[in-house]
């Protein structure tokens, strides 16, 4: 790579949805990676083929380790493009809030994304009240440690997060896909707003999916406009798992969210 490719060489990390794991990125990896960028994925605690077990893991804080740790790595003159999906909106808030002078601009990929007026859970309880029991079709709920855990079914699988993907992508989450939890009673306990200074200082970008059927559009639009995100992008056609159904219109809008901000 010449010396002025390597100054346009930009660094993604990339950060997974609840019960899934840095896998569901295979494709959007390969395709950044092979535009010459960097890309770090990663398995959040008892995610993919991290060791932890769900039972073990009772904190938000816990379960972001892996990627607070990878933040802490980054040297001091770099920063990122951070992009987390679903779940893993909340899992970016947190590495912002500590490492806002890391990330150049964070990317919320049709995922839940706090604001600093309202306590962390805000937003996750707003959207549990949305969703109808029967909504969650056959996901499993149960008690583990201090915390509810899920694990979601293949109905739920296939009806709700992988619809528009391929056959093959959804029987690869059926056999991948580990017991996880939104961590709400964690949540709920924390008074201390995401601050102005640390999550609220770093550029933020949302990615519309409007095929979503777990997020519905209308609760994405709400959640921008309770974040108050001025920067929207689009991605027709596209499932909850937009890296899967839509890997190459994803990467086109990370490269713009990174031509304009990193």
């Amino acid at each position: 790579m010449s010396t002025e490719n390597l100054q346009d060489r930009k660094h993604y990390v990339l950060v997974h949805g609840a019960c899934h794991g840095r896998w569901s990125w295979y494709k959007v990896k390969s395709i950044i990676e092979s535009s010459g960028h960097l890309v770090t994925v990663i398995d959040l605690a008892a995610s993919g083929i991290n060791s932890k077990k769900i039972e073990d893991v009772d904190t938000v804080s816990e379960y972001s380790q892996p990627l607070l740790e990878l933040m802490a790595t980054i040297p001091s003159n770099e920063k990122v493009i951070l992009v987390g999906h679903s779940l893993g909106g909340l899992n970016i808030a947190l590495a912002m809030e500590q490492f806002p002078e890391k990330i150049a601009v964070a990317v919320f990929l049709t995922a839940f994304l706090p604001d600093i007026q309202h306590k962390p859970s805000y937003v996750l309880e707003k959207y549990i009240e949305s969703v109808p029991a029967a909504e969650w079709l056959d996901t499993e709920f149960f008690e583990s440690g201090n915390k509810t855990a899920m694990f979601f079914g293949p109905k739920f699988l296939s009806d709700k997060l992988y619809q528009c993907s391929s056959a093959e992508d959804l029987e690869l989450a059926k056999s991948l896909v580990r017991p996880g939890s939104l961590f709400v009673e964690d949540l709920t306990q924390q008074n201390k707003l995401f601050s102005k200074q640390g999550y609220g200082s770093v550029t933020s970008t949302f990615i519309v999916c409007n095929e979503d059927v777990a997020i519905p559009l209308k609760f994405q639009l709400w959640m921008i406009q309770n974040g108050g995100i001025n920067d929207v992008f689009e991605i027709k056609g596209a499932d909850h798992m937009a890296m899967l159904s839509k890997p190459q219109e994803l990467c086109d809008s990370l490269y713009q969210i990174a031509t304009k901000y990193a």
